[in-house]
């Protein structure tokens, strides 16, 4: 159960946007991803998940949105898996972080074999909502009509609002709006805390909190507000190994004079960050290793056992980064844009996509099946395979890979912004379609020059030099 998620409201970021980002993970080594935008002609009228075989009724005016799904050549197998994108009334939506859950409640509302899940939660939904309310509340209905075979987190954005919201057994679930000037770090397992039913930053099935009196689910006896976590979660021995120790960590990025165990599991599900959050630092975050602590796998604090005790954010089976910002210093035209990275997050770097487009650059868009160095997916993985076995030998042209993404990016960014604000129609959409371009090459360049610059330096270290 890999991913890893981090969301901020728009007084806790630096220029008041509103972010939410997850890690894609996968099970092993390799799962191709490619950067897409639907377009309501291209949306499924006819839907049916490809694992479940359920099949949905969907509405008739989908909307354009961006998506992050499978291969083609891989889709008819393993369906589309959306994951994460923003639509054209500027909501964004990122599915899912796997989660946990216990015995207690899969005894009393089990699983659905035939139901919906991580597939199938993006195309559903994010065409057909035009706030992250709306979101919260169509997601919840579809779980209540088809039912859900998995645990899973689902984050929701608008310029206004952030929510996160969490299945819950079969059929239930239960959603909490983030305050503004907060965030949350949420690994795979539950992690809404203190909910309040009576609240109007809550949303939850109608007869959860019933069920939760009516079998005896409320372990603390608190009554509202509810620990969910408590009451739906689960608390194995891995938890504490794989989950709470990358919640631990950053929070300890965000908030460091606020001091926890790396193991406990009480950790609060929201806090106000101690500095206004920046792309920049959910990027570290969601590449970190657990740098400057003992538990680093590259470090060489404490033991080997140190290095090897948790289960680190940034890994070998991340796939795609997608962090995806709402932002209100600028047009609704020009607001919504994905932040992307491609392969294991410690080796790359993310550069920012306007979202108001028809296509996507072609270095994301057709990744192949297998190896191709002219695909930003496989480009990384090539990186993170040179680098892995020596990291302090590299870590120059790594740290230049990811200055340069990044400040190439936003430098493209900016000046398309000024000069975007006069333009309007197919003008913009030509405008940001062509700084997307632009911002590709860039990324893609700066990545071809740290594997040329790690070949040349390993090219000097190889035995048979002599």
């Amino acid at each position: 159960m890999p991913c890893t998620t981090i969301l901020a409201g728009k007084k806790a970021t630096a220029d008041g946007s509103t972010l939410i980002a997850r890690n894609e993970d996968y099970g092993h080594a390799f799962n191709p991803k490619r950067f897409i935008v639907v377009t309501p002609d291209k949306q499924p009228k006819d839907y049916q998940s490809v694992t479940s075989k359920c099949k949905v009724d969907l509405p008739d005016n989908p909307m354009r949105y961006t998506a992050v799904p499978e291969l083609e050549s891989t889709m008819k197998t393993m369906g589309w898996w959306g994951e994460a994108g923003i639509n054209a009334a500027n909501v964004a939506m990122s599915a899912t972080e796997t989660s946990t859950t216990n015995s207690r409640i899969l005894g009393v509302d089990p699983m659905n074999k035939k139901g919906i899940g991580e597939e199938d939660f993006v195309t559903i939904v994010l065409p057909y909502i035009h706030s992250a309310r709306e979101g919260v509340k169509l997601l919840g209905q579809y779980l209540e009509k088809y039912g859900t075979y998995e645990s899973n987190g689902v984050a929701f954005s608008d310029k206004d609002e952030v929510w996160y919201m969490e299945t819950i057994g079969g059929h239930h679930w239960a959603a909490q709006r983030i305050p503004d000037d907060c965030y949350i770090a949420a690994p795979n397992w539950f992690s809404i805390t203190d909910f309040d039913f009576a609240s109007d930053d809550t949303m939850a099935s109608a007869d959860l909190e019933e069920m939760i009196e009516k079998y005896h689910l409320d372990i603390d006896h608190s009554g509202n507000p509810y620990n969910l976590r408590h009451i739906f979660g689960s608390h194995d021995d891995s938890d504490y190994e794989y989950n709470i120790p990358r919640q631990w960590y950053i929070q300890k990025l965000f908030n460091p004079s606020d001091v926890h165990e790396p193991d406990d599991p009480n950790l609060p599900f929201i806090k106000k960050p101690e500095h206004l959050l920046t792309i920049e630092d959910f990027k570290y975050a969601l590449s970190s290793r657990y740098q400057h602590t003992k538990y680093d796998p590259y470090g060489l604090q404490g033991t080997n056992a140190d290095r090897h005790a948790f289960r680190p954010i940034g890994f070998q089976r991340n796939q795609e980064l997608s962090i995806l910002q709402i932002r209100n210093d600028v047009p609704k035209e020009i607001a919504g844009v994905q932040w992307l990275a491609f392969g294991p997050n410690t080796f790359n770097g993310i550069a920012p996509y306007y979202t108001n487009v028809l296509d996507t650059p072609s270095v994301y868009r057709d990744t192949k099946e297998h190896f191709d160095i002219k695909n930003m997916y496989w480009l990384t993985q090539a990186i993170a395979t040179i680098v892995d076995e020596h990291p302090f030998r590299y870590s120059a042209s790594v740290e230049e890979l990811k200055q340069q993404t990044l400040a190439a990016g936003r430098h493209i960014l900016l000046e398309t912004d000024a000069e975007a604000e006069k333009l309007t129609g197919e003008e913009l959409q030509k405008k940001l379609h062509n700084a997307n371009e632009q911002t590709a090459k860039a990324a893609y360049d700066a990545a071809m020059k740290c594997f040329g610059d790690c070949v040349e330096t390993g090219a000097l270290q190889i035995k048979l030099n002599y």
